[in-house]
């Protein structure tokens, strides 16, 4: 069986869809990779074909071992090449994953092995995301919550961010909201108001909600 990069980011997508708690159908993938109905029609019936999915009878989609290996695989590859932009190259952390997003599909066995001893193993991307599935329920369990969750008073450490929205990520960015950095609850409820160091801004809750964050350490 041939597995194609198109094969590759459609369980890829799958994987990383279920790791944000949705249930994946196919108007999900359409959503999540920017693709029409009729291509991902298409690209189902090839993956089930290869049983490298399955299908229930509500057209809710699951990985099978198969497909699940490689899915994990690709997002190894991702989260290897995301360290390396940044921890070597220096690339700013809000544009790793569109350049990860086009290598990863080029990275031989070998020289992913090679990123891994480099490296190290597991550890966290420039998000603040770890390799793998991270389901915000596993998140839950560890004692973070989203920004948009936040109270008044409160001081929060940003934990990790949503990464596959370029525009969400230039935005924080420009916030100076980034994995590492604490804040301050001046105002909750229909404001959310931080004061990040000497700053104060004002985050639309959309935009919070995309935000993991966890209790900063106490001074």
């Amino acid at each position: 069986m041939r597995i194609t990069i198109s094969k590759e980011n459609y369980l890829k997508a799958i994987a990383e869809a279920q790791a944000e708690g949705e249930i994946v159908k196919a108007v999900t993938l359409t959503r999540w990779l920017h693709v029409s109905a009729p291509a991902v029609t298409m690209a189902i019936k090839r993956l089930k074909r290869d049983s490298l999915i399955a299908v229930g009878g509500e057209g809710q989609i699951s990985l099978t071992a198969a497909g699940r290996e490689i899915a994990n695989r690709v997002l190894n590859r991702h989260h290897l090449i995301e360290r390396m932009l940044a921890e070597i190259f220096g690339l700013e952390w809000y544009k790793v994953h569109d350049e990860a997003e086009q290598l990863e599909h080029a990275v031989s066995e070998d020289f992913e092995r090679k990123l891994a001893e480099k490296l190290g193993p597991g550890g966290q991307c420039p998000h603040g995301n770890l390799v793998g599935l991270d389901s915000p329920g596993e998140r839950r369990r560890r004692g973070m919550k989203p920004l948009d969750e936040a109270r008044a008073g409160e001081r929060l450490r940003v934990a990790s961010v949503f990464e596959r929205d370029r525009s969400l990520l230039e935005l924080l960015d420009g916030m100076g909201i980034r994995p590492g950095v604490e804040l301050e609850v001046l105002a909750a409820g229909t404001r959310l108001e931080l004061r990040n160091g000497p700053r104060r801004v004002v985050v639309p809750h959309a935009v919070a909600a995309r935000v993991w964050t966890e209790a900063a350490a106490a001074r």
